[in-house]
């Protein structure tokens, strides 16, 4: 799996015109998940993100968390984030995962968030979807499970 993090002041997800995902002060995480992912790789990234101490504590520095901070989440599905483009210039995607997996672990990835008492905000799996965030910092940080194993 991979996510791209963006420490946000706040984010929304607008899908025909309609907003369906709005948060404050938090984290906006494009989640994409490949074909060769499993719960060990959900696992580690609900953990990595929601532990991410990328908030500036009394000292001005990135030492708090999102839980720290009692921050918010918008997760928003992305199978781009595996598109290669090593060969040509039009992205392949043979490594996403198919859709349905890739639904059942983003929807997992929620519940996780979830369970730890986040506010979590989704997108809409597949959808073509409008994204507006004001990123605070700029602090974006890029996380692929499989790095680790």
């Amino acid at each position: 799996m991979r996510v791209v993090v963006q420490r946000v002041k706040e984010a929304s997800v607008t899908v025909e015109g309609e907003v369906v995902g709005k948060i404050g002060k938090g984290l906006l995480v494009l989640l994409g998940v490949g074909k060769e992912d499993e719960a060990k790789d959900l696992d580690y990234l609900v953990d990595k993100v929601v532990g991410l101490r990328i908030f500036q504590d009394e000292n001005d520095k990135m030492n708090l968390s999102l839980m720290d901070i009692g921050g918010e989440l918008l997760v928003v599905s992305q199978f781009t984030l595996y598109g290669d483009v090593r060969k040509g210039k039009r992205p392949s995607f043979t490594d996403s995962a198919h859709p349905e997996i890739g639904e059942r672990l983003y929807e997992e990835f929620v519940v996780r968030a979830r369970d730890k008492g986040l506010r979590v905000e989704t997108g809409v799996f597949g959808a073509h979807m409008d994204v507006s965030l004001v990123n605070d910092g700029p602090v974006t940080i890029m996380i692929d499970s499989k790095k680790i194993f």
